[in-house]
This record gives structure tokens, sequence and C-alpha cells, in this order.
């Protein structure tokens, strides 16, 4: 399940036009419930996004022209955070659906979980820091994404990869500590 389809509604082509369109299409507001209650009954294991970052002038298209996918890496936990502030989802399942289950599904090993021996992957939020998405603090490449304009309740201050900040208050670590990932398969 991609975090497009738990925040878009079709109603909100008549704003965000191209800049919303992934495939599969966003639907209506009654799917985006429906996708809910699948991921709060835990029909659906995972919250991922389909991170796709097409330059502006790519989406700048008409619908049957225009790309599949959209920027969200950067704005997916805050996303799912604003659903924890009005009540829909709990800290604990959103831990569950982003971090143990795509590591358990994919089993890939000593990722997913805070724990002795396991890699420190982490990301630090203050839950109660309002920011608003622009273009000014947008990191990814392409320049934009469909948040933008958007006031998020929760910020992500830090980000450890591998044990290694690599990102701190709008700045990212120019030391690259990356480590391929392996797989109990």
């Amino acid at each position: 399940m991609c975090i497009h389809h738990l925040w878009f509604s079709d109603i909100d082509y008549d704003t965000k036009g191209t800049l919303i369109k992934w495939n599969p299409a966003v639907k209506t507001a009654e799917d985006r419930s429906k996708l809910w209650e699948a991921l709060l009954d835990d029909r659906i294991d995972v919250v991922a996004t389909d991170h796709a970052p097409h330059l502006l002038n790519e989406k700048d298209n008409v619908y049957t022209k225009a790309p599949s996918g959209g920027p969200l890496v950067q704005h997916a936990l805050p996303a799912m955070l604003e659903k924890y502030h009005d009540g829909t989802i709990s800290l604990e399942k959103i831990v569950e659906k982003m971090c143990h289950n795509p590591a358990k599904l994919f089993q890939i090993k000593k990722r997913g979980f805070i724990r002795e021996g396991h890699f420190a992957d982490l990301a630090v939020v203050d839950l109660n820091n309002t920011w608003n998405v622009s273009k000014e603090n947008i990191a990814y490449k392409c320049g934009w994404s469909p948040f933008e304009g958007y006031a998020f309740k929760s910020k992500i201050s830090h980000t450890f990869v591998n044990g290694h900040l690599a990102y701190e208050n709008g700045k990212f670590s120019e030391t690259r500590n990356a480590e391929r990932l392996t797989f109990d398969r």
C-alpha cells in the first residue's frame, strides 16, 4: 500500500491534477476509507511509496501523457503521523507497517527493528513541531511535492543510517555510510 492512496482522493485532481497521477490511480474517498480499514485490520501489511520523482515539466502534461508516480519518500512519515494526530492510527501501527513488516516480508537481515546487533536505521521525530512543505525545504532533486502547501504537525529532526547521522535539521551529511542490504532467503 502506498501512502498516496491513503492520503489523496479523486477530489484532489481538481487542485493537484497530474501531480497525483499514479498507477493504480488515486480513487474515491470511499475507496481510501476502505484501504485504511484494510490497513488497520492487517489485511494490508506494509505502507510504502512508489517514489518516482518525475520533473515538473514531465508531469505538466495532459493526463494521458503525464508519467505516473511522484516524489514521496521525504513526506511519507510526516503524512502518516498526521493520521496519528487525528486518531486514525497508532504510532506502534505506523512502525509496524513502515519498519517491522517490510523487514519481515522481504526477510532483510538485521533491519526494521531496534535490537542489539541490528543496524541502527532511525528517524528522530518531534511530534509537536509544525512545518509547512514548500519549495525551500523540499529535498527531492525534482524540486516539487504533492504535499506543497501542507502544514505537517510532526517534523523529522535527525535520520541515522547504519548508526551514522545522515540528516540533521535540514542538512544532509556529506559522508556516505550506506551498506548493502542482505537477506535471509
